[in-house]
């Protein structure tokens, strides 16, 4: 049950800080086992913030790319709206233009002091 537990909370660490003692030798094993763990320990502690500042990162980066492959599609769909919108009044544009050189040309037919209302009926 205790191995358990320093399997748990040790891992590997402390075969390998004691097989670091065993190479080392040195004249305090107990002080240079716990500065050994000491230093592990912040050591892991840095990569463990590392390694959630890169996945932060990742999702950051994703989140960017979802976000430039909307506003692609956003000014995509805003150039399709446009171009529909200018061809729909391209021809209301004709019209007006044709009904206003018949009016003016309908204006320049009749003689000046004569009237082109026809008696009788409603303008």
């Amino acid at each position: 049950m205790e191995t358990e537990y320093l399997k748990k909370c040790f891992g590997n660490c402390l075969s390998r800080a004691l097989a670091d003692v065993a190479k080392v030798r040195p004249s305090d094993p107990i002080e240079y086992l716990a500065h050994w763990l000491y230093h592990y320990r912040k050591i892991a502690k840095v990569k463990e913030e590392e390694s959630q500042a890169k996945i932060l990162l990742q999702e950051e980066y994703g989140n960017s790319l979802k976000e430039t492959e909307m506003t692609e599609m956003l000014k995509q769909e805003e150039c399709q709206i446009q171009q529909k919108s200018e061809k729909s009044h391209k021809p209301l544009i004709s019209v007006a233009s044709s009904t206003k050189k018949t009016k003016d040309a309908t204006k320049q037919d009749s003689l000046p002091g004569t009237s082109s209302m026809i008696p009788g009926m409603p303008q």
